[in-house]
């Protein structure tokens, strides 16, 4: 009973991350002309916020290691909730940016904190649908933006709002102290893991296993940031028509998420993966094909795709690399997936400039076609492996 409830209270957690994710770029067209910025500062904060992230994320299990689970989400979370309201009552661009960095080292030790922690407590299917309820906090925080705005509120409102569940989210976690349980190897007298990020390198199939990380991560955010951009400019859609599709792609992470929950009771993880690179392999097929009515399936089907290839990696870490090194290593696949969500997009933003967007589809062709290729390959080394 114990361990159902603190999964619930994780699920909460992970809303909570999801939530201040999308909320820049919902605020940014109400933020940029108040703060009196150009438009294109956005993707500076989005940087910080994207570095600090990779910085916790590396480091989180030295702190996890010496503080423990719950109390590193806790104050991971409290960190994140008092940078959030801070933003509220910040009025120039200087201080925004110091601020993000608060928030982007808070939410990656929560990151990579709590994947390892059900990697290692949970069946599949929990993971699936905690990365579900990310995504219920990412489609959250543009709602409370936009009901802000219809008031006729500032952003700063919506920014003092989130924070404020934040800071209702520490006081449970708070109250949840007494559930947490320690690691396996931690119960069982086993040593810490000490490794350094040079020996940890060394581990077989690790270094596939980041660079796995890094092609999925440049798919998923390089195909939610330009996806409408690719739509208006090459497909001649207009721009509402593609931010609802944008809005159905991410739908179909949310709920393929939640489905592939249900599913791990039938596949394995491996499974689940490669299923989803075909599933995005005929959507962008799709997506290509000359027809109007395609461009919607093939968004959907892309969602789709996407869906459990994150949390199924994430699960099978422990089972690839071994429980003693799994929080060291879960931090370094949280560090090149937020390198891949970071620079990837801009890459191809800078790419589209000088070419054309209608480039997107082969762009992710591309990347996918790695991502398979180290996926076998991935899976070929550690099953060579005892761990």
């Amino acid at each position: 009973m114990k361990k159902r409830f603190l999964l619930l209270i994780i699920y909460l957690a992970f809303v909570g991350l999801g939530l201040p994710d999308s909320l820049l770029g919902a605020a940014w067209p109400e933020m940029y002309p108040s703060l009196k910025v150009p438009v294109y500062y956005a993707g500076i904060l989005s940087m910080i916020i994207a570095g600090g992230t990779v910085i916790s994320s590396l480091f989180s299990s030295r702190l996890i290691d010496r503080f423990g689970v719950g109390p590193m989400t806790t104050l991971s979370v409290l960190l994140t909730a008092v940078a959030l309201i801070t933003f509220s009552f910040s009025d120039h661009f200087v201080y925004l940016c110091i601020l993000a960095i608060p928030l982007g080292l808070g939410a990656g030790c929560v990151d990579a904190a709590l994947n390892n922690y059900v990697a290692l407590h949970y069946r599949a299917r929990h993971m699936n649908w905690l990365h579900c309820f990310w995504g219920v906090g990412a489609a959250i925080g543009p709602m409370i933006m936009a009901g802000y705005f219809a008031k006729g509120e500032s952003w700063t409102t919506g920014y003092s709002t989130v924070g404020g569940i934040q800071l209702a989210l520490v006081m449970v976690l708070l109250l949840s102290a007494p559930l947490w349980a320690p690691s396996h190897y931690h119960s069982s007298g086993n040593t810490k893991s000490k490794a350094s990020f040079s020996t940890l390198l060394a581990i077989p199939g690790l270094k596939h296993a980041l660079l796995v990380f890094f092609c999925y991560c440049t798919i998923e955010a390089t195909f939610g940031l330009w996806g409408a951009s690719y739509l208006v400019l090459v497909r001649d859609f207009e721009t509402q028509d593609a931010a609802k599709l944008v809005a159905y792609y991410y739908g179909g992470i949310t709920l393929g998420r939640f489905v592939s929950g249900i599913l791990t009771s039938h596949f394995t993880n491996k499974q689940l993966i490669y299923g989803g690179q075909l599933v995005i392999l005929v959507g962008l097929i799709v997506l290509a094909l000359p027809f109007e009515f395609t461009v919607f399936l093939g968004f959907i089907l892309i969602g789709l795709g996407c869906a459990p290839i994150f949390p199924s990696l994430l699960h099978e870490t422990p089972r690839n690399f071994g429980e003693l090194h799994s929080q060291a290593i879960m931090g370094m696949q949280m560090a090149s997936a937020y390198v891949g969500i970071t620079l990837m997009p801009l890459l191809f933003g800078e790419l589209a400039a000088w070419l054309n967007y209608s480039t997107l589809v082969w762009f992710l062709g591309i990347f996918l076609a790695a991502q398979i290729f180290l996926t076998l390959d991935l899976h070929r080394k550690v099953s060579k492996e005892p761990h």
